[in-house]
């Protein structure tokens, strides 16, 4: 997962929604270390010919494994927003798709792989923040990239905006294994390259700063820093 924060003339990125009680995918309890669900692994069932020949194991597997409507922000999502009023923070990049980052106050999210708290009807179009039967018989499906799928270009073109405008990239929570995301690195051309995540990244080398630390915990940090100061 790529979370990019910037900060204005500091231009923020973050394992982020784990200290929610989300699981991630390929930590060492991810999802992706489950790997059988009713015969299936998990990057079979999240793509989208899955989706469309197996719905109702989809939504089951969404359901027992991925239901995030009753997760609520943590400190470390609450304090980017407050940042954010500070003027801090610019943008929000994440590949997360939990939608914790609308939740926790931040006003600009840009969300490569949509979210799960928008589903809609692919024969009418009707849309809910959760799964639904729609009264119309059409198969309904969360607003989400699967594997098969394109990212949205609008949202990738304005996330590559924002990280050429950085002078300080902050890359948090992140393996920086998930292509093309991992790729938007390369556009950054700021000062400073900072990566904040538990264990060791493939770009830990090319980095100005490399903190081993958790997510909520620096950033509630930071923000009562520069409150005090």
């Amino acid at each position: 997962m790529i979370n990019l924060f910037y900060f204005p003339k500091n231009r923020v990125k973050a394992l982020v929604s784990t200290d929610s009680g989300i699981k991630d995918f390929r930590g060492k309890n991810g999802l992706y270390k489950e790997k059988n669900y009713m015969g299936y692994e998990p990057e079979e069932i999240l793509s989208i010919d899955f989706f469309l020949s197996h719905t109702d194991i989809f939504n089951k597997y969404i359901e027992e494994k991925m239901m995030i409507n009753d997760i609520k922000p943590n400190p470390g999502h609450k304090a980017l927003a407050e940042l954010e009023k500070m003027g801090k923070v610019k943008a929000v990049i994440t590949q997360n798709i939990d939608n914790l980052h609308q939740e926790g106050g931040s006003k600009k999210v840009l969300e490569l792989h949509g979210t799960l708290k928008d589903w809609y009807c692919l024969k009418c179009g009707k849309r809910a923040n959760r799964r639904f039967d729609c009264e119309c018989g059409g198969v309904v499906r969360p607003r989400v990239t699967l594997y098969g799928e394109m990212l949205d270009e609008k949202v990738t073109d304005a996330a590559i905006s924002e990280i050429k405008k950085a002078d300080t990239l902050i890359i948090i929570g992140t393996s920086l294994t998930v292509y093309p995301a991992a790729y938007y690195i390369n556009y950054f051309r700021g000062k400073n390259l900072v990566i904040i995540n538990e264990t060791p990244t493939s770009q830990d080398h090319i980095a100005t700063l490399v903190i081993r630390d958790n997510f909520s915990k620096v950033f509630s940090e930071t923000l009562e820093i520069l409150k005090n100061n």
